[in-house]
């Protein structure tokens, strides 16, 4: 195997490239950072186009297929500057974006006789985001539907995060009022997490039924879509000076309040 030394190497600035959110999404592929996300990746089916790597050689099983992928060992060097965070694995792959249409997601949903959904609105930071899918995939949800995204599910940080929890829970990204639509046409008990207004205390609530747990941007909230009929307002106690949560951090009590409820 060649090793790659040159930062001005062709393969090394695209890879480069591919952390800038505008070239990622018009070339419909993006990076993973490291071996645990990587597998998961591999496990969920996620295409993977090329590995780097500052070792010889990946070791594989017969369920990680890394032997069907291009492998190229990179100097120190070159891969300190194509990889995010720490570089303990020594590792970051290109990976083919998966497509993702309500079709397929509700392919999913359909499988599952109670489902417990994760709905998450115009959320700007990928650190939250990771860590709402973390969060989703530790309580056991079913799905999680994105609305009115302010950055894509796939970026860099968002899959750090989410420890590559992102590509193990189904997801579908669409408007808020089509998510609306469709959780009331499948007649999903819809609570909406609001830090003021008609509410009632989150542990009220029957999460025992199909249920699509709403969370809004700290900084934004809700949009109005979320208030009104066919939708419970639920709130959070806030006892101190503070009068919100970090979403991840909200997200992580609603989440478990509604798997402790169903006892399993």
């Amino acid at each position: 195997m060649t090793i790659i030394s040159s930062l001005s190497n062709p393969k090394i600035k695209e890879a480069v490239k591919l952390r800038e959110g505008k070239y990622r999404r018009r070339s419909k592929k993006f990076i993973i950072d490291g071996i645990r996300e990587l597998d998961r990746a591999l496990q969920a089916g996620i295409r993977i186009l090329e590995i780097f790597t500052v070792h010889p050689s990946i070791p594989y099983n017969d369920t990680i297929p890394y032997k069907n992928t291009v492998i190229r060992q990179v100097t120190e060097p070159v891969f300190r500057k194509i990889a995010y965070g720490d570089h303990e694995d020594g590792i970051v792959a290109v990976a083919e974006e998966p497509v993702l249409t309500f079709d397929l997601f509700e392919a999913k949903i359909s499988q599952k006789s109670n489902p417990l959904l994760a709905v998450i609105e115009k959320i700007s930071k990928p650190g939250n985001l990771g860590a709402v899918f973390r969060s989703a995939d530790a309580a056991g949800f079913d799905g999680v539907m994105i609305a009115d995204l302010h950055l894509d599910p796939f970026h860099y940080n968002s899959i750090r995060s989410s420890l590559g929890t992102v590509f193990h829970v189904p997801m579908v990204n669409a408007p808020s009022a089509e998510i609306c639509r469709w959780l009331k046409e499948k007649q999903f008990q819809i609570a909406a997490a609001w830090c003021s207004g008609n509410t009632i205390p989150y542990t009220a609530v029957d999460f025992c039924q199909p249920t699509a747990i709403v969370l809004g941007s700290e900084a934004e909230g809700l949009s109005e879509i979320w208030n009104g009929n066919g939708i419970t307002g639920i709130t959070l106690p806030m006892r101190g000076i503070a009068d919100s949560l970090n979403i991840s951090v909200a997200a992580g009590i609603l989440f478990y309040e509604a798997r402790r409820q169903r006892g399993h």
